[in-house]
């Protein structure tokens, strides 16, 4: 009875740390609001570059021009956006262009910003009952953070990306409700994130964190959402399968030229190797117990093998560094993210040379997957973390012990909840 007492008066304790005065707001999410802030003044001057997409395919869906309806994809396979998107992105139409565009930049600013307050709160559920010190936990996710929003700017002001935001938003509440217990969601959000954005159904190995009983009616969610939103489009027109053969430039930065790739566009099999690859990876990290790299390894498949190299498809890779950093390990410097911030994003304003461009991100690709599969981790404590707990974990070390203010510390008492 002490120890859970003591876990409750810690869970208490944690949810009063790093507020500002009597307000509910914490000061490193204050921090991180006005560092997006900045990021997003430097963008949107040259913000909202292919928000015409979103445009054009919401118009296309709803008939308001010709050749839509569900013949969207047969006749436009160029609009490689998930059907989701286009009616989140119709909210945005009422309003004048320009208006319609800030306001959308707006809204998936603040995605981010609402990202990182889920990740945060997932990692404090998941190490709920192990001596979690808060303080500790909000500097992570600050410093994590800092690194995060510059990329997701990226893809959310100077890109306007709705589709590679809403998918990367739905994983995020996606891993929330894993964390939390919540099985069905964890199905419901998979299937919107890939009815956003056909690549993350690379994210999909998430269900297999999942308690076994519970993957089958996860997995079904998933699947039938999935049909839900993307069949009527094939059944009704067959030319919609031409769309998932859709090519695109091979550029000289890509990974790809150090495979030997140097044809002008797209492989027929790069997309289903990207998708195949990113799955595989997902796979083998739960069957490691190391589910939360799942979305960074998913993502380090999608650059290394696109043939593409645009800025704001490292949105996906720092967001699978936040899930890691914040989650998946309690060091107090989440260095993986500031290393994917700098070789990524900075080798792309920096190496003026584009085969070693491909090769950093090759060997970021590569370095941060074998760390993150095969790196000697410090197993974490209990908690909901949607996989088998180990019978008697470790103590949590003092650095992560977290005293109550008023009671003598009882860190070592912690070890059953």
């Amino acid at each position: 009875m002490r120890n859970r007492e003591t876990a409750g008066a810690v869970s208490r304790d944690g949810a009063r740390i790093g507020r500002i005065g009597r307000s509910p707001v914490r000061w490193h999410n204050a921090l991180l609001t006005l560092w997006t802030a900045v990021w997003f003044v430097v963008a949107e001057r040259h913000g909202a570059v292919s928000w015409h997409y979103l445009r054009t395919g919401q118009q296309l869906l709803f008939r308001q021009i010709p050749g839509g309806g569900l013949a969207l994809y047969a006749n436009h396979p160029e609009l490689q956006i998930g059907p989701v998107s286009f009616l989140v992105a119709a909210l945005f139409e009422p309003f004048p262009i320009e208006v319609g565009e800030k306001l959308a930049d707006a809204f998936m600013s603040g995605l981010g910003l609402y990202i990182l307050v889920l990740v945060g709160r997932a990692a404090a559920d998941h190490y709920r009952g192990s001596g979690l010190n808060h303080k500790r936990l909000q500097q992570r996710v600050l410093v994590a953070g800092a690194a995060f929003i510059p990329m997701w700017v990226e893809v959310s002001v100077r890109f306007a990306h709705l589709d590679d935001v809403l998918a990367l938003f739905f994983t995020t509440l996606a891993v929330r409700a894993l964390v939390r217990g919540n099985t069905t969601w964890v199905g419901v959000l998979l299937a919107l994130a890939v009815d956003s954005k056909p690549w993350a159904v690379s994210f999909l190995p998430l269900l297999l964190a999942l308690p076994r009983p519970a993957r089958p009616r996860s997995a079904a969610w998933a699947v039938g959402l999935v049909a839900v939103a993307w069949l009527p489009f094939y059944l009704t027109h067959m030319e919609t399968l031409a769309a998932a053969r859709f090519a695109i430039p091979n550029q000289p930065a890509s990974s790809l030229r150090w495979f030997g790739v140097h044809a002008a566009a797209t492989p027929w099999w790069d997309r289903p190797a990207q998708m195949a690859l990113g799955i595989a990876l997902g796979a083998l990290a739960v069957r490691r117990h190391r589910w939360t790299a799942v979305v960074m390894l998913a993502a380090d498949a999608r650059i290394v093998l696109d043939p593409s190299v645009y800025t704001y498809y490292n949105a996906s890779v720092l967001l699978g560094t936040l899930i890691w950093d914040s989650i998946g390990q309690r060091r107090l410097v989440p260095w993986v993210s500031w290393v994917a911030l700098t070789s990524l994003y900075g080798s792309a304003l920096l190496v003026p040379s584009d085969s070693a461009r491909g090769f950093i991100r090759l060997a970021f690709a590569v370095g941060s997957a074998a760390y993150v599969l095969w790196w000697p981790q410090r197993s974490p404590r209990g908690g909901r973390s949607g996989r088998r707990a180990q019978s008697r974990p470790p103590r949590p070390s003092e650095a992560d012990a977290v005293e109550v203010p008023h009671r003598r510390a009882e860190t070592p008492r912690m070890e059953t909840t």
